[in-house]
């Protein structure tokens, strides 16, 4: 079995920043980059992204002024807090990094939370988009920006997901420009977490191995299998357990292809196709609604069998068409 190379980059990844991780414990530097009038914020409304379309009617990121970033922020009000629980603090603001280069080169980014507000966009002018969620048009927008914008929503997710501290459920506050968190009880630091996941494309001969899981929504929709690698097991064998729990194939040769970020909500997604030692599949009911053979054919007119397959920004859309074109 050849190794498939990645034909291009995978959305989500080319960031433009430098994110000055080495810079974010000097209180001076940080402030500094806030007090900017330069500083631009990238906003995040219960996940979503703000987006507008440019005049060739594609979707591109916005974003704002430290003043409009402000007011949204301020208007949103304290970060909500759990029933019997106070709020606390402003809406969280994170230091992501300065542009590398380009006409933007060496000028702070921000993300900003403006999720408690019921309603943010009055706030701003009309021409300056709407918020949504930014996974169906990841593939349409230059990559740097799908980056900045999951950079964006990732680390907020996790800012308001560990509000407490898992060893003793006091409150944390923020350290490191908003990038990691300190329990004020017990003086524990958190720091962002990304779940590693295996995705793989298995292959026998000139067929891949689809399916379809009861998690999907759309019944019509087939893509590789996939799974989080647990403690104490190598990319490769989290691969072969994958595949061999969800559809009862062994796997012998696997090659890795490329990595992608997942903040949806916090996942590392490293793809890899697989050679099949069989063709014999055994579904496990739980995880996967059918699975079936897709020959290169099949994949190139899938529309004319009634099924269609994942989203263009997914890396499992990239595996497939990678092994499409290395014919």
């Amino acid at each position: 079995m050849l190794s498939i190379p990645a034909s291009r980059p995978n959305a989500y990844t080319g960031s433009p920043l430098d994110r000055v991780s080495g810079r974010r414990d000097e209180a001076d530097f940080v402030a500094a980059q806030l007090a900017r009038e330069d500083a631009l914020f990238v906003p995040v409304w219960r996940s979503q992204s703000l987006l507008r379309d440019n005049p060739a009617g594609e979707p591109e990121a916005v974003l704002l002024t430290p003043a409009t970033a402000e007011a949204l922020r301020m208007t949103a009000g304290p970060a909500p807090a759990p029933p019997g629980l106070a709020p606390h603090g402003p809406a969280p603001w994170v230091l992501l990094g300065l542009f590398e280069e380009g006409p933007l080169k060496g000028r702070p980014v921000f993300a900003v939370d403006c999720s408690a507000a019921e309603d943010p966009l009055p706030l701003l002018s009309p021409e300056m988009g709407r918020f949504a969620d930014l996974r169906p048009v990841a593939a349409l927008m230059p990559p740097g920006e799908a980056s900045l914008l999951a950079h964006a929503r990732g680390m907020l997710h996790w800012r308001s997901r560990h509000r407490f501290c898992g060893v003793c459920g006091g409150v944390c506050e923020p350290r490191a420009a908003g990038n990691t968190l300190r329990c004020t009880n017990c003086g524990t630091m958190h720091f962002p977490r990304t779940d590693p996941a295996v995705i793989m494309l298995i292959l026998r001969g000139d067929r891949c191995l689809l399916a379809n899981s009861p998690r999907f929504p759309d019944t019509t929709m087939y893509s590789t299998l996939a799974g989080f690698v647990e403690p104490g097991e190598s990319l490769e064998e989290a691969v072969r357990r994958e595949v061999l729990e969800e559809a009862g194939i062994r796997v012998g040769e696997v090659h890795y292809h490329s990595s992608q970020p997942w903040p949806f909500p916090a996942s590392v997604m490293i793809g890899f196709h697989g050679e099949a030692l069989s063709d014999a599949i055994t579904i496990d009911p739980d995880e996967i609604r059918d699975a079936r053979w897709f020959t290169r054919d099949e994949l190139r007119s899938i529309d004319t069998l009634g099924l269609r397959l994942p989203r263009a920004d997914s890396i499992a859309r990239r595996l497939i068409e990678d092994w499409l074109e290395n014919t």
